[in-house]
């Protein structure tokens, strides 16, 4: 199970793995304070993307699209978080202040399809060809 989670809410047990999505380290939290397992820069938007959307919901579709296409460039970026996922529950961590229009969200979205994908063909083990 894939979530999203504000940095600015309190970690719960139900979380899982927390991972960082960010490309910069979220404003008023110390490093020490933010219970994290592992910060993941590199599969933030680029500086570009990220800024070019400027977190205004009108460019989200934009946003969206180039940041998906970042992602399917970088696969090796994102894979293990998908055999976290599979394993667990797996809380992606930002900072933005709005909840919908943000790129965990399209983060989740991604990875939420890459493991659709993935099923089918692991359900194909062990059967008779």
């Amino acid at each position: 199970m894939i979530v999203c989670k504000r940095v600015y809410q309190p970690a719960t047990a139900d979380d899982g793995y927390r991972v960082l999505v960010d490309r910069l380290w979220p404003r008023g939290c110390s490093k020490a304070s933010l219970p994290l397992d592992e910060w993941l820069r590199e599969l933030a938007p680029s500086d570009g993307v990220r800024q070019a959307f400027a977190h205004e919901p009108g460019r989200f579709a934009e946003f969206r699209t180039a940041y998906r296409a970042e992602l399917a460039a970088q696969p090796a970026l994102w894979l293990p978080l998908l055999e976290r996922a599979g394993r667990g529950t797996l809380t992606l961590l930002y900072a933005a202040h709005d909840e919908q229009f943000n790129n965990a969200r399209v983060l989740a979205e991604f990875l939420g399809e890459q493991l659709a994908d993935a099923a089918p063909a692991d359900a194909g083990h062990g059967e008779a060809r």
